[in-house]
């Protein structure tokens, strides 16, 4: 198989981690398009030095979080912050036709949305069931790093739902 037909299938048979780190870190459909344009093309670049101790989607999910941290960045210095996990929320109140569930899943996302650029990747992670083990080779962060912040995030979260009580 050549190169090309190699990345694409790599591609084709991960895109689903690709929509997932897209949809974390970036709201508005147009600027989705042009992250996974920018996540595809840095995989493309980097894809003869791939290592291949490491698993595929290791690989991707390290690319496509760094692309999109970055890209977050600079998208949140270009534009005024407007969360769209808010306007969200204000739609399910004004609807009132959504569970207790739908509600707590809305929340869930709104606080990790407003996590720091790291924060949110790992839970993005945890929340993928990667392991420590995993996580740490994605990031560059040490398992008991991962552990401990991983710990305090949860924290976190937690005593954000408990205000909404």
């Amino acid at each position: 198989m050549q190169k090309e037909e190699v990345f694409l299938s790599v591609i084709e048979s991960h895109k689903g981690i690709l929509y997932k780190v897209v949809n974390a870190y970036c709201k508005d459909e147009e600027n989705r398009k042009d992250l996974i344009q920018e996540i595809i093309f840095q995989l493309w670049k980097s894809f003869d030095r791939y290592n291949n101790q490491y698993k595929y989607s290791t690989w991707i999910y390290r690319i496509a979080l760094n692309v999109s941290i970055s890209f977050y960045r600079r998208e949140s210095v270009r534009q005024p912050v407007t969360s769209f996990y808010n306007e969200q929320v204000l739609q399910v109140t004004e609807e009132g036709q959504h569970s207790e569930k739908d509600e707590h899943l809305q929340q869930l996302h709104q606080f990790i949305a407003e996590l720091r650029d790291m924060d949110r990747a790992l839970m993005l992670l945890y929340l993928e069931e990667k392991s420590y083990k995993e996580m740490a080779e994605i990031t560059g962060l040490s398992e008991t790093n991962i552990g401990t912040r991983i710990g305090r995030i949860k924290m976190v979260l937690k005593q954000k739902f408990s205000k909404t009580q």
